[in-house]
């Protein structure tokens, strides 16, 4: 099919969807591990409560982009259904997160919250190969990457203006404040308006051929096999990408389930207070707790902050990619490299700052990486595989974002951070190291469509 070039505003309103779903994930990765902390959880338990986050998408994805390869009205299109349908669990789910009264309720919520994005998240990816032709894929996906970064720095630094509104931050044991309360709620509402806008400003391209596309919805029982099928012939460049794939998303893992933990201590020197080690029976034992705790909730809305910092710097990456890849071709491979190892020396620096604003430069550099994480192996993707399984190959894909996510939260990342010693903050060396690792990685990719798009190149 020869697709038409889309203006900047037609990819905008294809890719605002995702302003929302950055919305529920940077709510989760900035706060989620705060609130396993205020419901009580140990330190070394925080990575294996996350495990629902991968868990989800490696059950929900490959599901979700074989059955909108196959999904199609003439009015809702063929991705446009499950973004709605996500938008609307989601919403609900993050709403009720922080209400939850104790640890094991958070826990389901992030399940049922986590499965709920992923369901409007992958056929997004899916989407932009759809409606674009391949000289504007880097385009595409790069201007997603711009509206992730606007939702990333705004979400994480929802907790802190909130607060900042006269919102209280502080609240008894075992009880999330009103400020991450609020903060939620403000992100349930984007989320949901976000899809809507796009569902409805976004039309998408009927099938090809109607009367094969019918035939291949009337086979039935072939989603196993298929999805099987699709795994054991997926293309070198693929498999050449998951490698990259796996350092990348294992140190983002390890930020979201440990930074708060790890700079709240380290940097901050307000680590949550334990109520066992204070005599409650004591009004001045009591105080003390109280204001301990207060100290670790403003703290961690300052960590949320800093979050926000990467991004903030991953929008600027994605703009001036954006107005880059729209007029010239840009070798991806060697961007993403760059890009990762800037992120790797992020995390690193973060050991050494000498006081919390250091923390911008560290998450600037950790934002860069970011940007590139969210467009180039997807640029780099679509170009080498069929079209007409771009929902489910995206789908496996993904497979290569959550098993390192999995290994991470089942004890992976306390087993190398303990490696170096003790402390928290060594978890950020270990997100470092993975990240540098992830970038030289990059130098195995030798398809030449992947690493640059042209019409004209041989595929290897």
């Amino acid at each position: 099919m020869n697709k038409r070039k889309l203006s900047f505003w037609e990819i905008w309103n294809m890719s605002f969807g995702f302003l929302g779903i950055q919305f529920g994930f940077a709510l989760q990765g900035g706060f989620m591990s705060r609130i396993f902390q205020t419901l009580g959880a140990e330190k070394d338990a925080i990575p294996l409560l996350w495990i629902a986050a991968p868990l989800t998408g490696l059950l929900v994805q490959p599901v979700i982009g074989y059955l909108s390869d196959r999904t199609w009205s003439p009015r809702w299109g063929r991705r446009r259904p499950y973004f709605l349908i996500g938008a609307i669990l989601s919403s609900i789910a993050l709403f009720l997160v922080p209400h939850s009264p104790v640890l094991w309720v958070a826990a389901g919520f992030l399940w049922i919250l986590d499965a709920s994005i992923n369901i409007s998240m992958e056929p997004f990816r899916a989407l932009v190969a759809d409606k674009l032709p391949e000289s504007q894929r880097s385009y595409g996906f790069v201007t997603q990457t711009l509206i992730i970064g606007i939702g990333t720095w705004v979400a994480s630094n929802l907790p802190w203006m909130v607060s900042q509104m006269g919102v209280s931050d502080a609240a008894p044991t075992g009880v999330v404040p009103m400020s991450v309360k609020v903060a939620f709620a403000i992100g349930a509402f984007v989320f949901l308006i976000s899809i809507l806008y796009t569902v409805f400003t976004t039309t998408e391209y009927p099938p090809e051929d109607m009367e094969e596309f019918e035939r291949e919805k009337q086979k039935k029982n072939q989603f196993i096999p298929d999805i099987l099928d699709n795994i054991g012939s997926m293309p070198l460049t693929m498999k050449k990408l998951g490698l990259v794939q796996f350092f990348s998303w294992f140190a983002f893992f390890t930020m979201w389930s440990l930074a708060n933990p790890a700079l709240t201590e380290h940097v901050f020197k307000t680590p949550v207070p334990v109520e066992s080690s204070f005599n409650m029976d004591v009004p001045e034992s009591t105080k003390a707790f109280e204001e301990a705790n207060t100290a670790f909730q403003k703290s961690s809305n300052e960590v949320g902050r800093y979050m926000g910092v990467y991004g903030l710097s991953s929008m600027a990456f994605a703009l001036i990619l954006t107005f880059y890849t729209s007029r010239k071709r840009i070798n991806r491979k060697l961007v993403h490299l760059g890009s990762l190892v800037l992120g790797g020396i992020g995390f690193i620096s973060m050991y050494f700052i000498p006081s919390p604003e250091w923390l911008i430069f560290s998450f600037t550099l950790v934002g860069f990486a970011w940007g590139s994480i969210l467009s180039m192996p997807y640029a780099m993707l679509s170009s080498s595989v069929d079209p007409k399984k771009m929902g489910v190959i995206m789908g496996i894909f993904n497979m290569f974002i959550v098993i390192p996510q999995i290994i991470a939260a089942i004890g992976g990342v306390n087993f190398a951070y303990k490696l170096i010693g003790e402390e928290t903050i060594n978890a950020m060396i270990v997100a470092g190291i993975s990240l540098i690792i992830a970038g030289f990685c990059n130098l195995l990719i030798t398809n030449r469509d992947a690493i640059t798009y042209n019409p004209k190149a041989v595929t290897e």
